[in-house]
C-alpha cells in the first residue's frame, strides 16, 4: 500500500530528525562548555601575561640599578685610587708611588 510506504518513510524521516536533534542539542552543549573553558583560559592567560610583564620590568629595573652601581663603584675606587696616589706622594715628596 502505497500509503503505509510513505508513512512508513515519513516515521523514518522523523526518527532521524530525533536523532540529529539531540545531537544538535549536545553539540550546543559541548560548544558552551568548551566556550566557558576558553573564555576561564584566556582569563588565566592575560592575568599570568600581566604578571610575566611584571616581572620583565622588574628584572630590567633591578638590572639598569646594578650596573649604574657597578659604574659608580668604578668611579669611587678611580677617585680612591687618585687620592690615595696623592697622599702618597704628599707623604713623601719627590717621591712617586709604585700603583698597584
Amino acid at each position: 500500500n502505497c500509503i503505509n510506504d510513505l508513512c512508513g518513510k515519513r516515521d523514518e524521516l522523523h526518527k532521524q530528525i530525533l536523532q540529529e536533534e539531540e545531537e544538535k542539542q549536545k553539540l550546543q552543549n559541548d560548544i558552551r562548555i568548551l566556550t566557558e573553558r576558553l573564555a576561564k583560559v584566556n582569563e588565566s592567560l592575560s592575568k599570568k601575561m600581566a604578571s610575566r610583564n611584571e616581572f620583565d620590568k622588574t628584572i630590567a629595573e633591578t638590572e639598569s640599578a646594578y650596573m649604574k652601581i657597578l659604574e659608580s663603584s668604578q668611579t669611587l675606587l678611580n677617585v680612591l685610587k687618585r687620592e690615595s696616589q696623592t697622599l702618597r706622594e704628599k707623604t713623601v715628596p719627590g717621591q712617586r708611588a709604585v700603583q698597584s
